[in-house]
């Protein structure tokens, strides 16, 4: 990937925004040559059909508009030869989607991963060659930070207890219960032992102020448990304010991790 390539964007969110703001900054919004929303929404740049927007020639598009966007938008972007970095990395759960992924990188574009908001990713990605048994992630959110998700269906959000341990199960099992609150875990899967062996747990905390992700693995490398506490962003509790600064970061530098790598055969786990 070139460095400070063209860009691209498909919404204009919480996400959205704290790009623009980053590119401000660091004095680059010339960089981003279209900006895909719905008719009638604003944003730098707007374009409102995916046509449009490949017509902009980005060599990078940056997805911050939820799983549906990935679902419409990244194959035809993939199959006109430009890289696609997915935010919404949860959606990766369904095999079709990940196969059609796939399929339309034949153009040319690669669908990649933002890792920057996840520390541990290398050791992790490590442990996998090495032998890897048991990998967990850990969401733990303050219950405000729970509302308006399927959470609140099977959780008293005012509950008196420190913490409430509401899911666990398998990756895949999370992100199709809990699709827009476990992309982190959808990611730590496909870069570990896969969507059904890794483990999920979601939790609501009085004790953390902002989202909190705990990675744990072990098997024949050792283990190693990495705790990452980012700051939500300012229009939106349930993500940290760091993916966009991810996404970005990958996209100026580099780091993103391909799907296509991630897809293939897993080592088998240490006897």
């Amino acid at each position: 990937m070139r460095r400070n390539p063209q860009l691209g964007m498909i919404g204009f969110g919480a996400i959205g925004r704290e790009v623009m703001t980053a590119l401000s900054k660091l004095g680059e919004t010339s960089t981003m040559k279209a900006v895909l929303v719905r008719p009638g929404r604003d944003a730098p740049n707007a374009v409102h059909e995916i046509g449009a927007l490949i017509e902009t020639r980005p060599q990078v598009v940056l997805e911050c508009a939820g799983h549906a966007a990935v679902k419409e938008f990244a194959a035809p972007l993939l199959r006109a030869g430009i890289d696609v970095i997915i935010s919404s990395v949860g959606v990766l759960a369904d095999d079709d989607v990940r196969t059609q992924l796939l399929d339309a990188e034949r153009g040319g574009g690669r669908a990649l991963l933002p890792a920057g908001a996840i520390a541990g990713l290398d050791g992790l990605l490590a442990a996998r060659l090495a032998g890897l048994d048991e990998v967990t992630y850990t969401s733990f959110k303050p219950p405000h930070a729970w509302r308006g998700t399927a959470a609140e269906q099977v959780l008293d959000l005012n509950h008196s207890e420190p913490e409430r341990e509401f899911f666990a199960g398998s990756a895949r099992e999370a992100a199709l219960a809990y699709p827009k609150n476990v992309n982190v875990g959808v990611t730590i899967a496909l870069v570990g032992l896969g969507m059904d062996a890794t483990r999920v747990k979601l939790v609501s905390s009085r004790n953390v102020t902002d989202p909190l992700g705990r990675i744990e693995a072990s098997g024949a490398f050792g283990h190693f448990r990495f705790d990452i506490f980012a700051r939500a962003a300012a229009d939106n509790p349930k993500t940290s304010a760091l993916t966009a600064y991810s996404i970005l970061q990958c996209a100026r530098l580099g780091g993103a991790l391909p799907i296509a790598g991630l897809c293939q055969r897993r080592t088998p786990a240490s006897p």
